[in-house]
């Protein structure tokens, strides 16, 4: 197995700061790479599993902190600060950061997200077409208008704040996916995607990842029996082993 370097990299845009942490093969130029997005209140350590196997594998990777993406998120942003298009900034702002960085095969750069974090990574990749190579997605949580909308069906109806799951979320959050039809906003992404989803999810239905595959010209969706919204370790290893195979399926 390949040694890597674990690096802390900061990354400023629009006024707040990322925290992330890059996983780089030693000895490897030109490496392929893949970013990763987490889901609802994670962190970037929810992909150190991902994120060594590949450096031990010749890929490289960087897992982030989304701004106030968590209570325990070491970037900037409080969670009422937070939405779904505040973290699509954030990715954008890593993908044009990573895309600098001369240790890289540029024409090879991955985008791995999970839950709303693969919501996020869809919406980023229609506006990164030319330069990302494939897209994987973890049950891609494409239910949040929907769910929100349903809850508050009209701007009037919406709080200054709400408590999700111990998160605090603000109005923004909720203003900004009013209304918003996610399907309507991607499928233009001509590479391979790749959906993983359970067939147990109760968070995000399995509808909606069978739905975003049939978007996409390029896609598959592999159903795992039995799985929920956060996989089992057996699960998690299988998405490892078949990121590293996607990724080198397409360089």
């Amino acid at each position: 197995m390949g040694k890597f370097n674990k690096e802390v990299v900061k990354i400023e845009h629009r006024g707040r700061k990322i925290h992330g942490v890059s996983y780089m093969p030693i000895g490897e130029e030109n490496c392929p790479f893949v970013i990763f997005s987490h889901g609802f209140n994670g962190t970037n350590a929810d992909f150190i599993l991902h994120s060594e196997y590949l450096a031990t594998k010749g890929v490289g990777s960087y897992c982030f902190d989304f701004c106030g993406g968590s209570v325990n998120s070491k970037s900037d942003l409080k969670t009422t600060e937070m939405s779904v298009f505040t973290e699509k900034e954030d990715l954008c702002a890593v993908i044009e950061t990573i895309k600098q960085w001369d240790t890289i095969d540029h024409d090879n750069i991955f985008l791995f997200g999970a839950s709303q974090g693969g919501l996020v990574t869809a919406l980023a990749a229609e506006e990164y077409k030319r330069e990302i190579k494939g897209v994987l997605l973890l049950y891609p949580a494409f239910c949040i208008p929907d769910d929100w909308n349903e809850r508050f069906p009209s701007i009037d109806s919406i709080p200054d704040s709400v408590d999700l799951w111990g998160v605090m979320l603000g109005r923004e959050y909720f203003e900004t996916i009013h209304d918003y039809h996610v399907f309507e906003q991607i499928g233009d992404f001509q590479q391979e995607v790749l959906i993983f989803h359970g067939d147990q999810d109760e968070i995000v239905p399995l509808k909606y990842g069978e739905k975003a595959s049939k978007c996409y010209t390029n896609s598959k969706i592999v159903v795992f029996p039995g799985e929920g919204h956060g996989f089992s370790e057996q699960g998690t290893n299988r998405i490892v082993e078949m990121t590293y195979e996607f990724v080198i399926a397409n360089v």
